[in-house]
């Protein structure tokens, strides 16, 4: 399978970009490939090859810690609204400027409750289950680049529909006041609420939604790491409450929590399908939801509209 899917991206590629372009493609990802697979070797080395600590324990203390190293950085920005020059970059000006420190402190205690208590359990039965089910890849030896670029594809395939539908799901009258409440309970989030939520919330939404499509692969070991990683990174930057120049736009997401009925999944895609975007897309926010590459704010490109006081 693997290989017909391969020559499938080889010869896309060199429709698309030409014999030369995808030839310089894999030299570049082969000689990249060789000090990367050098790189892990080396650290496999030092820390050891155990399957179950490297996909239990290992995937957990590496989310765990990428999640508080980037959290921390905003709310340091939030708490203390340095530096001063940030602060234009708000998604919603004049909101946690600064930031209350009683919800602060809440939210810092759930979201390490939800990593612990919530996220270790799951990652030892969705390892249990790739082992009995699938047949794990040699943590010794690196995936290839087209093996990863085919499995991302299908990863973030599974990941929108079952956030989509699971996000909608909490936000059913008989749930909503329950379980998704007390996400809710952030309308202008910040990067550390990311995770803050119900248990039953952080184990349907946040930990199932980009875990089933790696359980169901038996991905390798270091896809799965990336994988996780780039989740983390998105979830943090979408619940941050700032735009930055260059960074991915978290302006859906914000709007979700700003007017709780519209923007639920990640892409978009299903969204625009379900049609649970129509304000969001009628809205100036829809114009700032790009990946500035200037300094001003993108508020001051697209401003709100004035409304008439005639």
């Amino acid at each position: 399978m693997w290989t017909w899917a391969s020559e499938s991206l080889v010869l896309i590629g060199t429709i698309v970009f030409g014999n030369t372009v995808t030839w310089h493609m894999q030299q570049l990802w082969g000689a990249s490939g060789n000090f990367w697979q050098w790189q892990w070797t080396r650290f496999l080395d030092v820390v050891g090859d155990d399957e179950f600590n490297l996909y239990v324990y290992g995937t957990t203390i590496l989310t765990c810690l990428l999640y508080w190293a980037v959290s921390l950085v905003y709310v340091f920005m939030d708490v203390y609204n340095w530096p001063r020059c940030i602060r234009k970059y708000k998604v919603q000006p004049g909101t946690n400027e600064p930031v209350d420190n009683k919800r602060l402190i809440k939210a810092v205690g759930q979201v390490i409750f939800n990593q612990i208590v919530v996220g270790l359990p799951f990652s030892l039965v969705a390892f249990t289950f790739m082992k009995r089910f699938t047949t794990i890849p040699d943590i010794h030896i690196l995936p290839d680049f087209w093996r990863v670029l085919i499995e991302f594809g299908f990863l973030i395939a599974i990941e929108e529909v079952v956030f989509y539908y699971s996000h909608r799901l909490l936000h059913h009258r008989k749930l909503y006041k329950y379980v998704h409440k007390q996400h809710h309970e952030w309308s202008a989030p910040i990067a550390i609420s990311a995770i803050y939520c119900h248990p039953l919330e952080h184990l349907l939404s946040n930990v199932l939604p980009p875990a089933l499509g790696i359980t169901l692969t038996g991905s390798h070991l270091a896809t799965c790491w990336l994988w996780f990683s780039l989740i983390i990174l998105r979830t943090v930057n979408d619940h941050s409450g700032y735009h930055l120049p260059g960074f991915p736009s978290p302006e859906a997401h914000d709007f979700h929590h700003k007017k709780f009925t519209e923007c639920y999944g990640v892409l978009g895609i299903l969204d625009y399908l379900h049609g649970t975007d129509t304000h969001f897309r009628s809205s100036p926010t829809f114009k700032r939801h790009v990946v500035s590459l200037k300094m001003e704010p993108l508020r001051q490109q697209f401003p709100d509209a004035i409304k008439n006081l005639d």
